[in-house]
Formats: structure tokens, C-alpha cells, sequence
């Protein structure tokens, strides 16, 4: 019982997503990255420039120290103060990626694609499904491609687990565990850790957008949510320690963790199905990685663990005393997304991660922080 294809789509793909289609292209598509904090020098900016068909050709940043990293990085690449500093220069860009803190993600949304420029956007997109769905209808009227930076869909165990949901090894999913938990008993600061809700801060949003996305991505639309959210450290601002339950249409239920208070980490997944289960512990390594300074476009082997990190799938026995065999786990690979986004920008390929998808995520995320603090389940 799975969901769509990371980068799957139900009709035309250029329809879908908006995108502008280029034809053949003679050169790389330039794109300009806002924002060189830990999205954009981690993620983004490595991942563009692996990306065939892709150059970094701009980062935005006011703080000296990381426009010197991004020319130490990459050293063709032209480094601006502001947006609108970028933006006056739409007519020389062919992407605008935004990496910047959450709340500035929609008004430079939709600056860029006022601007005329494609846009994708670091998660979450927005703060409301509403906002999500705006911006996805002023890129469909613009006729641009809009796509959100849900990276975690190429993470190794998730590519895994869906080619055991598609090969039917589990039986029928009945219980979903997905956890990213993490153990930092002392507050970081910064806007992600802070308490004013414009910011858009706290576990809910941060790491429950991608537990969310990949629970309605493996098993569909949502009935109802249950969650907790508390703010367990001391200092704390901002939810650290975060449930969510979720039962969807198709009758799985989905149990999802977000934590930076848990000195014992659980499984990353745990699935539960009619005739056998799945259990994964550990992270995809690519975060670490690119964390390093690897790089998918020479590092050997990326994407890919040693064999005691490998899942077990079995049944009626725990597989910490052996149970079940071991499941290799797939490579991650989150340079598909940005090879996807040239694709859908240079000859109207599908857009890997459509606003709308992203939208239907915020609707499940706005009701669970409904259920936390009102204490109630939410139907949707």
C-alpha cells in the first residue's frame, strides 16, 4: 500500500507544474541561492553545482564571513547583499532558490516569481496551507515552476522501504513509526529554537514537515491527527519533544516522533504489516557528508552504509536478538531532486515536489498543532 513516486505525476507534467519549458539548453541553467546559513552552504549550494544542467551562479548573504565561505567554496560564484540585490538581475537567472529562515520564505517566493523566475523553496514552504496554495496558484498563472526542497524523500531507508511496500513484502501496512529524534538537552538558539510564531520555529514545522511528508507520500491523505507538542528543556521556547498520529483514508496509522530530548533513540522506522515487518535504525549519511565537505559529484559510494547499519525484515521475533533477515538498504540519493528540477525546467519534466503536495503536509501539520493545544483529535 504506497503512495506516488517521488517525482511521480497523474497527467502532463509541464500542466502539473507550471514549468516554463526551455528546450535543448547550450548552457547551464543559472540559478541564485538566497540564504548561505546550513540550508544553503549544506544542502543547496553543493547539490546545485553537482547538478548537470545547473550552475551556481549567485548567493545572497549580509554576513561577511559566509559570503567569504561561499567564494572560498565556490569560487566563480557571485555574492550579494540583499534579494532584491539578486532580483534586479532576474533577466540573467533561470532559478531563484530560497534557503533563507522560514518566515521570509513567502514574500521571496513570491518576489521571484513576480520577478519571472522559477522558484524552489527550502521546507516549509509556508507557515498555513493557505499560503502554500497562493503561491502555487501565482506560479500556475505565471506558468513557473514552484517546487519545495523535500530532500528526505531520497533518503536511503525511505527509498528502501518503498521498494518493500511496492515488491507487497510487508503485506498490508497497518502501522507506520517514523521517528527523528536527537539528543541536545541544552537549546541552540536562533530562529528555528525560537517562540514567536512568526518565525515559524519549533520541531512541529522543522522536522515534522518531512515525517509528515513522507508519511502522506508512502500512504496517503489524512482522516484525522492526534499530537502532542512540549517544550521540555529548560530556556526552551518552542515545542522540542513532538508525537503526531495520524490515521489515513487507506486505514494505516502513522506514529511520528520529533525530538531533541531523547538520550535513547528509537528506530528511525518501524512498519508493521500483515505478513512482516521492517525496522531501520540510524540516519541516511548524507547529511553528514555534505556536513564534511563530501560531495555527491566525487565522493565514492555516496548515498550508501556499511552492511550492521542494514534494516531487518521478519516476523515474531525481535531483530536486536536477530530476528527476520538483513535488508540492504538503497543508496540515498538527494542529487535526484535537483537533476529532476533541471529536467523540469529544460524540457518540462515532472516537478519532483509540486507546492500542492507541500500544501496538503501544512493542512496536517496546522492540525496538529490545533490538537496539541486544544488536547483534542482533529478530522480533516
Amino acid at each position: 500500500m504506497t503512495g506516488r513516486t517521488p517525482g511521480e505525476t497523474d497527467s502532463d507534467p509541464t500542466a502539473e507544474t507550471g514549468a516554463r519549458t526551455r528546450g535543448p539548453a547550450t548552457a547551464p541553467l543559472r540559478v541564485g541561492l538566497i540564504g548561505y546559513g546550513l540550508a544553503g552552504s549544506v544542502f543547496h549550494a553543493p547539490l546545485i553545482a553537482a547538478t548537470e544542467g545547473l550552475v551556481l551562479d549567485s548567493v545572497v548573504t549580509s554576513a561577511p564571513e559566509r559570503g567569504e565561505q561561499a567564494r572560498a567554496e565556490f569560487p566563480d560564484v557571485r555574492v550579494v547583499a540583499t534579494p532584491d540585490d539578486l532580483l534586479a538581475r532576474a533577466d540573467e537567472l533561470d532559478l531563484v532558490v530560497i534557503a533563507s529562515p522560514n518566515k521570509t520564505h513567502v514574500p521571496l517566493a513570491t518576489a521571484a516569481l513576480k520577478a519571472g523566475l522559477p522558484v524552489v523553496v527550502d521546507k516549509p514552504v509556508a507557515g498555513t496551507a493557505a499560503e502554500a496554495r497562493e503561491l502555487a496558484a501565482l506560479a500556475e498563472e505565471r506558468g513557473l515552476l514552484l517546487s519545495v526542497f523535500q530532500n528526505r524523500r531520497w533518503d536511503n531507508d525511505f527509498l528502501t522501504l518503498r521498494k518493500l511496500l511496492d515488491g507487497g513484502e510487508l503485506g498490508d501496512v497497518r502501522r507506520f513509526e517514523s521517528r527523528f529524534e536527537r539528543w541536545r538537552p541544552l537549546p541552540k538558539g536562533g530562529w528555528r529554537e525560537s517562540g514567536d510564531p512568526a518565525e515559524i520555529g519549533g520541531l512541529l514545522y522543522d522536522l515534522g514537515s518531512h515525517l509528515v511528508d513522507q508519511a502522506l507520500v508512502l500512504f496517503g491523505p489524512v482522516a484525522s491527527v492526534y499530537a502532542e507538542a512540549d517544550i521540555r528543556r529548560p530556556g526552551a521556547e518552542t515545542d522540542d519533544d513532538t508525537f503526531i498520529a495520524l490515521t489515513h483514508t487507506s486505514g494505516v496509522r502513522s506514529h511520528l516522533y520529533a525530538s531533541a530530548t531523547t538520550p535513547q533513540l528509537g528506530p528511525r522506522f518501524r512498519v508493521l504489516g500483515s505478513t512482516a515487518g521492517y525496522v531501520k535504525y540510524g540516519l541516511d549519511p548524507q547529511e553528514a557528508a555534505l556536513r564534511e565537505g563530501g560531495r555527491p559529484d566525487g565522493t565514492p559510494g555516496w548515498g550508501t552504509e556499511p552492511e550492521e547499519l542494514w534494516g531487518r525484515v521478519g516476523a515474531g521475533e525481535s531483530p536486536l536478538t536477530g530476528g527476520g533477515r538483513p535488508e540492504r538498504t538503497l543508496p540515498g540519493d538527494y542529487p535526484a531532486y535537483y537533476a529532476a528540477v533541471a529536467r523540469a525546467l529544460i524540457d518540462g519534466g515532472a516537478n519532483p515536489v509540486p507546492a500542492a503536495e507541500a500544501a496538503a503536509a501544512l493542512e496536517v501539520l496546522e492540525a496538529a498543532r490545533r490538537s496539541a493545544r486544544d488536547k483534542v483529535a482533529v478530522t480533516l
